[in-house]
């Protein structure tokens, strides 16, 4: 059983993880985040890992193959919307706690829903998890800040890597993401030929 996201999405796109991430799980893919954005009309976008963190274009048709048919039969966007399937890219978003242990070492972005030691965002190295929370060891520690703090993921509204030149020779070394050309393809995504509509289709 897939280990429980802690960081999860609300509103319409917390509708589309419920109806999606038990399709996705049962095929053997994570679900790592949800999104829906005014981008071309609305889209939504789906970012989703094999359990080696893997995720090909040939997976993300797939799996667009997979949760298409939930979508259009339960109807949670009204109008027409774009569909797009996608990897976690190597800045990806830390959603579980296995996410923040297993990329120990690494840079990431933090963003507080709650705030902690007197703010809300911090950027640092991850420093492994303790109990409920990541240790973060601060890039912008602040005058008589703590050097190292704990932060508790329940409490965060927002966690990602942040693309480095460490982060991608880590990657590559994992065998986690295809080989890239350079920093911007860090990202693997697939849309259907046709415009997802929640009650027509359209070509585009």
């Amino acid at each position: 059983m897939s280990e429980e996201r802690l960081l999860t999405e609300t509103g319409i796109a917390a509708v589309i993880a419920r109806l999606v991430e038990p399709v996705a799980g049962a095929a053997g893919f994570r679900l790592v985040r949800v999104r829906v954005t005014g981008e071309r009309g609305c889209t939504v976008q789906i970012m989703a890992e094999r359990d080696d963190g893997s995720m090909t274009i040939e997976d993300c048709e797939a799996l667009s193959e997979m949760v298409s048919p939930v979508l259009e039969l339960e109807d949670p966007v009204s109008g027409r919307y774009h569909l797009e399937i996608s990897s976690p890219g190597m800045d990806r978003p830390l959603v579980r706690m296995g996410d923040f242990a297993q990329w120990a070492g690494q840079e990431a972005r933090i963003e507080m829903r709650i705030p902690a030691f007197g703010r809300k965002r911090f950027r640092g190295v991850l420093a492994g998890v303790d109990g409920e929370g990541v240790r973060l060891r601060l890039a912008d520690a602040r005058e008589g800040e703590a050097a190292e703090v704990l932060l508790m993921v329940r409490d965060m509204a927002d966690a990602r890597l942040v693309l480095t030149d460490d982060l991608i020779r880590e990657a590559l070394r994992r065998g986690s993401v295809p080989q890239i050309q350079d920093e911007e393809d860090v990202e693997v995504k697939y849309e259907p030929r046709r415009t997802r509509g929640s009650r027509k289709k359209t070509a585009h």
